[in-house]
């Protein structure tokens, strides 16, 4: 039974990482023109708008499994007609980097509620600080592994949107190769016991942003 009040744990962090994570680019979409997500019901905080069976379960389930040195997930992604944000530039760099804006807010915001300890101790109340714990963790892994300058992911879109009008052709081709790129690069190598990639690219980053938002929010000096 422990072992299921421990998966719990991650539960609603994850949820609300992801969740908030996709709202947010349907929502900045809408702000430059691009309706469509909202037509579809997905700027909403409602979880199971968003949830994908493999990003949001199957592969976080795995990486616990597994004892990766890192936890993430994704959902379904909002779609978003590019064509139709004005201007176009601003509005594809704005809609790529609003998702890792949210989990950034999200992890100042769980930095500011392990205050809470002034009243209750993590002994008193071991799974509410889990949650805030992993709650960090999760948001600081999903802005890392986002920022990657790979499309799909949010900082290729981010690089797409800054990139000269004459690289923004061959570099949009690669995101067809893009996912397969991020999986040959991480999660094959993961598989065979091999970390030391996603320990320098993902868990790194994300620990020493962990202590950044730690020293903002005070808990550390």
């Amino acid at each position: 039974m422990d072992w299921l009040i421990d998966a719990s744990a991650w539960v609603i962090p994850v949820l609300l990482a992801i969740t908030l994570h996709e709202a947010a680019h349907g929502w900045m979409a809408n702000k430059f023109g691009d309706d469509t997500a909202k037509q579809l019901g997905r700027i909403t905080a409602n979880p199971f708008k968003h949830i994908d069976k493999y990003g949001t379960i199957i592969v976080p389930g795995l990486l616990l499994l597994a004892k990766s040195p890192f936890l993430f997930g994704y959902a379904k992604p909002v779609p978003v007609n590019f064509s139709r944000l004005t201007p176009f530039r601003k509005g594809m760099f704005w809609v790529a980097v609003a998702g890792v804006m949210v989990n950034f807010v999200l992890a100042l915001i769980t930095g500011l509620l392990l205050h809470i300890d002034m009243w209750v101790t993590p002994e008193e109340a071991p799974w509410l600080f889990q949650n805030f714990y992993r709650s960090l963790q999760i948001n600081c892994v999903l802005i890392v592994f986002n920022l990657i300058p790979i499309l799909p992911l949010d900082g290729g879109r981010a690089v797409y949107a800054l990139l000269p009008a004459g690289l923004q052709r061959p570099y949009g081709k690669l995101e067809r190769f893009g996912i397969w790129l991020v999986v040959l690069i991480f999660l094959v190598p993961m598989a065979f016991g091999i970390t030391d990639i996603a320990e320098i690219a993902i868990a790194k980053p994300a620990f020493w942003l962990i202590e950044q938002v730690l020293w903002l929010t005070g808990n550390i000096q």
